[in-house]
């Protein structure tokens, strides 16, 4: 039960366990705005500096992220 051991946010937010503040990421509904860095986890808020889009704050359907692996940036 991975999110009784990470605390509320995994549960509220659904995000992929390894989504965690200074990841890499693509925002699954929006490729233009290319790779971002996850800059908070606040409740149910992901805050993500996106390099085509700029900050972004998402929220509940706004939050389909993918995880990007360093060496595919």
């Amino acid at each position: 039960m991975l999110a009784a051991r990470c605390g509320p946010r995994y549960m509220d937010l659904m995000l992929d366990p390894f989504i965690e503040v200074g990841a890499l990421v693509r925002h699954a509904a929006e490729p233009d705005w290319g790779i971002g860095q996850v800059q908070s986890i606040i409740g149910q808020r992901v805050t993500v500096n996106f390099e085509n889009r700029g900050k972004v704050v998402l929220q509940g359907a706004d939050l389909p992220l993918d995880l990007v692996e360093p060496d595919r940036a």
